[in-house]
């Protein structure tokens, strides 16, 4: 991916911004005034392409691009471990690669999801995911994105995210549309 394309949205950045660096994970700071493309504004996280490198900008940043912040999550009244389960999976497809259009559940990166009670109406999430490549510099920005993510759902205090590579990832594990997202069915 080059980066830049008609459909990405320029921005100048209201505020100093705290970024990553995509693929490498390095963490900066760009600047107030910076400005630059939205090349990709999904599951709250943004990634953004400036003087030809690609960044990663937190949702909680979204005000610096002009944009508004992800709402927060809400769980129904007295809600059940299903339903626990349910924002889990739902929080799970908004972490994205930040260089494939594609959610981690679809690209078939996430192994298993578990539940454990850990008193005071709190739970603790167990997530085994894997990468698309066991060497991807975005690993561990991703594995942290899942677990603040996670954590953002009322009723979980903990959530501890198991990067795994085995068995190895490959094209097959993707749901049908991520295959048909990325050309690859």
């Amino acid at each position: 991916m080059s980066g830049f394309s008609p459909s990405s949205e320029p921005f100048t950045l209201a505020r100093d911004c705290p970024a990553i660096l995509v693929p490498q994970g390095d963490e900066v700071t760009l600047p107030a005034g910076q400005s630059g493309y939205i090349t990709q504004a999904l599951g709250g996280s943004f990634t953004v392409y400036v003087e030809g490198n690609l960044f990663r900008i937190a949702g909680k940043d979204a005000d610096a691009l002009g944009k508004l912040p992800p709402e927060p999550i809400q769980l129904p009244e007295n809600a059940g471990d299903e339903d626990v389960e349910r924002a889990v999976w739902q929080q799970l497809r908004t972490c994205f690669d930040p260089e494939i259009p594609v959610n981690v559940v679809d690209l078939g990166l996430v192994y298993d999801v578990s539940l454990e009670h850990a008193g005071d109406d709190q739970r603790k999430v167990y997530v085994k995911m894997t990468l698309t490549a066991p060497g991807c510099g975005m690993g561990d920005i991703l594995v942290d994105d899942v677990r603040n993510k996670l954590e953002m759902i009322p009723t979980v205090g903990e959530a501890d995210v198991d990067l795994v590579f085995d068995p190895p990832w490959n094209h097959s594990m993707m749901s049908d549309a991520a295959k048909l997202e990325t050309g690859m069915f």
